[in-house]
């Protein structure tokens, strides 16, 4: 099968998490990736991880995760050599993705204006915390920053705790998703309307506003704000119960479901016939419940309630959904093979969809900073021993 992206290229000028997943994204649709960095202040992903011995030869898991299926080069952009090769680089591309702080390219004269007078097809991604106007454009942030900033973490916890964080960087994948989905829909759009580029902007505080978008809506139309609840939801055949020997998570959501639930539990004394109803006999239905899950086990309970259909699973560690065996037949995680050398038996995620008609894979390693130095400044026309100039000069 032939890949979506076969034959375009991207080139690749972003750090940490956001932007380098919106190009592994785009590396797994079968796109050449080529991850540029500064040579002297490479990723700063690339040291940090889990295991140290990785994080010291600049291949931490926190880049790895998301390194698979690029070629890696190193410019130095502030020279003007750099800016020369770079120039080259972008006559080639299809797509040019950078997330440094707004402007901070246009000053080396790598701004969307300049490039596309060197390539008009060229879709250039601009992925920044803010985005390109308003009074915090110039500001540097991460994930856990807009977190912070969106409301985020003051929704998230038990009633009168502290802010908390999501321990997953959810901001930092949904942007890097964003940007993905964004810069496929300028490709289409320039192949069915003349061939022209275009610039795109993904700014990491406007996802976090559409990631809480039921939220704002129920806002702006009544002032309701979302507070801290914990596992609770307007429903209390919805939330996390303690069972015998662990805690559940039961989703009973609709009325079909919640008549499932209260059958199931032989209560079907309390199943209601409206939402209103529901909401009213909270603490009643609530009380049952946490005292109706405390008699079995969470096997027992999800033995139960999935044959009733009622949507629930434990609340387990990460290890524990990944030894699950539905997850061994699914094409989600990657496993390296000899092929990877010292990076033989590196499990990566892959993307969380499939296509029928085409790959979505990995097919090679992440790579060390300018490992395709060579290659790929010599198809652009420079010599071995020009190359080598640009390394002692501090060019590459």
């Amino acid at each position: 099968m032939t890949s979506v992206l076969q034959g375009y290229r991207v080139l690749d000028l972003t750090h940490v998490l956001a932007g380098p997943f919106a190009g592994y994204q785009l590396a797994v649709l079968g796109a050449e990736v080529i991850k540029i960095e500064p040579p002297a202040e490479p990723d700063q992903a690339r040291f940090q991880g889990s295991d140290p011995a990785l994080n010291d030869i600049g291949l931490g898991t926190a880049f790895l995760s998301q390194g698979s299926n690029k070629k890696a080069i190193t410019l130095n952009l502030k020279t003007e050599q750099g800016r020369e090769v770079l120039l080259k680089l972008v006559a080639t591309a299809d797509v040019f993705v950078e997330n440094y702080r707004p402007g901070a390219l246009d000053k080396l004269g790598l701004g969307y204006a300049d490039l596309a007078a060197v390539n008009p097809r060229l879709v250039y991604c601009s992925i920044s915390a803010f985005g390109s106007s308003g009074p915090k454009k110039e500001l540097t942030a991460y994930d856990g920053v807009i977190q912070a900033y969106s409301g985020m973490m003051a929704m998230t916890g038990m009633p009168d705790s502290e802010p908390v964080k999501c321990g997953a960087p959810v901001v930092d994948y949904a942007t890097g998703t964003t940007a993905a989905m964004a810069i496929l829909a300028a490709l289409l759009q320039r192949a069915q309307q003349g061939g022209h580029g275009q610039f795109v902007e993904v700014a990491m505080s406007d996802v976090a506003m559409v990631l809480c978008s039921s939220h704002i809506t129920s806002h702006m139309w009544n002032g309701s704000h979302p507070e801290q609840k914990g596992n609770r939801y307007p429903f209390a055949t919805i939330g996390c119960y303690q069972a015998s020997d662990g805690a559940l998570m039961v989703s009973a959501s609709n009325l079909r479901q919640q008549r499932r639930l209260w059958h199931a539990l032989g209560r079907p004394d309390l199943v209601k016939q409206t939402n209103r109803e529901r909401i009213k006999d909270f603490k009643a239905e609530f009380d049952a419940l946490t005292q109706a899950f405390q008699t079995r086990t969470v096997a027992q309970w999800e033995t139960l309630l999935r044959e009733h259909q009622v949507p629930v699973s434990r609340v387990q560690r990460m290890e524990a959904m990944l030894a699950d065996e539905h997850n061994q037949g699914r094409p989600v995680l990657h496993r390296f093979g000899d092929e990877a050398n010292d990076l033989n038996g590196l499990v990566v995620p892959v993307a969380g969809f499939r296509l029928s008609n085409a790959p979505v894979a990995v097919t090679s390693r992440p790579q060390a900073p300018g490992a395709q130095n060579i290659e790929v400044l010599s198809a652009l026309g420079y010599t071995v021993s020009e190359i080598e100039q640009f390394k002692t000069s501090g060019v590459v």
